[in-house]
């Protein structure tokens, strides 16, 4: 293990910031932010504030959701003449739910480098302990993020969510969380992890049935308030056959004896017009039990 790495100039540093504790930064974003010829971030006076707390300080820059087209071009301005320069957002890691992803881009696109400084993210935060098990091919988990507010968007979004059987990891505000809970209660006995106020004084983390959700925030009135990220857990696979008509199941039996899991599924899918995804995760069951 070694500390040492060189620190180009004409290079956008993305630099990963606590999200509740300020013991969450890491070394190396110390040593890099003390570097830099100035630092883009989210809130100018957040920044100040939070470089204060290491005892830093830096000429600020403000590139935030309203103004980052604009202001990257600022930024690679000064990339092009040989500066150093950090972005952080106000709390994570920038680029993932927080501003970033348009400044990276623009940095790219002028054929200049940016580099990333892991550290903090609500998301893989709670995937950590979430517990789930997968099995096989497809998704370790998706990030959805936020859904949409309103609207038939939403409904879309939340129904695709329902009938999809990998992991999925949401973010929610406080005044939401309520109506995406009452909307996740018809997933039932599948299992949530949510993720309360991480990282932060009042952090609660639980796993519990989707149906028991609402119920949960509602024993508490504080655990309506704080900022979440729920990580909606994989379809067990102990009731991935209980959508299937008799019929599919035999077909995917055949199936099985003379094909691998992943053929099997679909080609009977083409067969039955059935979720392809449904019917892999029967097969996978289907082979454990043989």
């Amino acid at each position: 293990m070694t500390a040492t790495q060189d620190y180009p100039a004409g290079a956008l540093y993305v630099v990963a910031t606590p999200i509740g504790n300020l013991a969450d930064i890491t070394v190396r974003a110390l040593s890099v932010l003390v570097r830099m010829d100035a630092i883009a971030c989210e809130d100018t006076r957040h920044t100040a504030a939070l470089l204060r707390s290491y005892g830093l300080s830096a000429p600020l820059m403000a590139v935030h959701e309203h103004n980052e087209a604009e202001a990257a071009q600022q930024v690679v301005r000064r990339l092009q003449n040989g500066e150093r320069i950090a972005y952080v957002s106000d709390a994570g890691t920038p680029g993932v739910s927080d501003p970033g992803s348009r400044l990276c881009a623009a940095v790219w696109a002028s054929g200049l480098r940016c580099l990333p400084l892991p550290g903090a993210s609500s998301v893989t935060a709670l995937v950590s302990v979430a517990g789930w098990v997968t099995a096989g091919p497809g998704p370790a988990f998706e990030f959805t993020g936020f859904l949409p507010s309103k609207g038939t968007e939403r409904s879309l979004a939340l129904r695709r969510l329902q009938q999809q059987s990998h992991p999925c990891v949401l973010l929610e505000s406080p005044h939401r969380i309520m109506a995406l809970a009452e909307s996740l209660s018809a997933l039932g006995e599948r299992r949530v992890t949510i993720g309360r106020e991480l990282t932060k004084q009042f952090e609660e983390v639980a796993t519990l049935p989707c149906r028991a959700l609402v119920d949960w925030l509602k024993a508490h009135e504080h655990r309506q308030r704080g900022e979440f990220v729920l990580a909606v857990h994989p379809q067990p696979l102990a009731s991935a056959q209980d959508g299937l008509s008799p019929g599919t199941q035999r077909v995917l039996s055949l199936l099985l004896e003379v094909l691998p899991v992943k053929q099997a599924a679909r080609v009977g899918a083409d067969i039955t017009g059935e979720s392809k995804n449904a019917l892999y995760q029967a097969a996978l069951q289907l082979k454990r039990t043989d």
